[in-house]
């Protein structure tokens, strides 16, 4: 059992907006794997391979079936205790945002409402040539690339890949509610990767009290205000146990 600290519960106490960054740790509790090559047949391709526009270009066959197995990978696995814990704060505090970099849909599943993602959703599709949307369609029994049905276009995930941008919108909307934060939760992720990393940065900077939750210290960790090393699946729910039982 984990006895938080006192201002922590404190600021539990005083708080009426939370964000949570999540990265790839909370979905690795849930048994996804990271895709840095080890997984089976594609353990000789490097991300970077395959998740950039030039590959699909070049060989969108292979790169779209990069992703059908992502996505069936996805689509087995459940939201846990951590992806529920978040979902579930809704329920106490009057503004509690998901700032995400997974693209798994977790989150969503949990039952989460306001997610902000910044590297996407695997499950989102779009035309690369019209930009028709194809969002949440099982594509699993496609074993060609899909075309578009109004152009013929290539029909790609709506991912962010190497080399691309994050979408603008969702990225200022996302550093918005992290500048109105009382606290920010850093979840699974070690904060290295950038621009997503200015979430939690830009929370600090604007007075947030910022929590680290991870298994081992990370690059965020001289930053937080408090770090909890463990597994999210684990924390998440003390603290909502916390924050249902009052004990502040």
């Amino acid at each position: 059992m984990i006895h938080f600290r006192e201002d922590f519960l404190g600021k539990l106490k005083s708080a009426s907006r939370l964000v949570f960054f999540s990265g790839a740790g909370i979905s690795a509790e849930s048994g996804i794997p990271t895709f840095r090559g080890e997984e089976g047949l594609w353990k000789k391709f490097k991300p970077e391979e395959l998740a950039n526009f030039n590959s699909f270009i070049r060989n969108p066959q292979m790169v779209w079936e990069w992703y059908q197995y992502r996505r069936k990978i996805g689509k087995e696995s459940l939201p846990n205790p951590g992806h529920f814990a978040i979902a579930e704060m809704e329920k106490y505090f009057s503004d509690v945002t998901v700032v995400t970099q997974n693209v798994d849909n977790l989150h969503r599943r949990a039952g989460s409402k306001n997610i902000y993602e910044l590297h996407g959703n695997i499950e989102k599709n779009f035309c690369i040539a019209c930009h028709s949307r194809y969002d949440f369609l099982d594509f699993q029994e496609s074993v060609d690339v899909p075309r578009c049905k109004s152009c013929g276009g290539l029909i790609r995930p709506d991912v962010v890949w190497f080399g691309e941008m994050l979408p603008q919108d969702v990225f200022s909307e996302a550093e918005s509610k992290a500048s109105k934060c009382d606290i920010c939760f850093i979840v699974g992720t070690s904060g290295i990767v950038y621009p997503a990393a200015f979430i939690p940065l830009t929370a600090k900077q604007n007075g947030a009290y910022l929590v680290e939750i991870n298994i081992n210290p990370t690059e965020l960790s001289s930053t937080a205000d408090y770090s909890l090393y463990g597994r999210s699946g684990e924390i998440l729910p003390l603290i909502l146990s916390a924050v249902k039982s009052k004990e502040y």
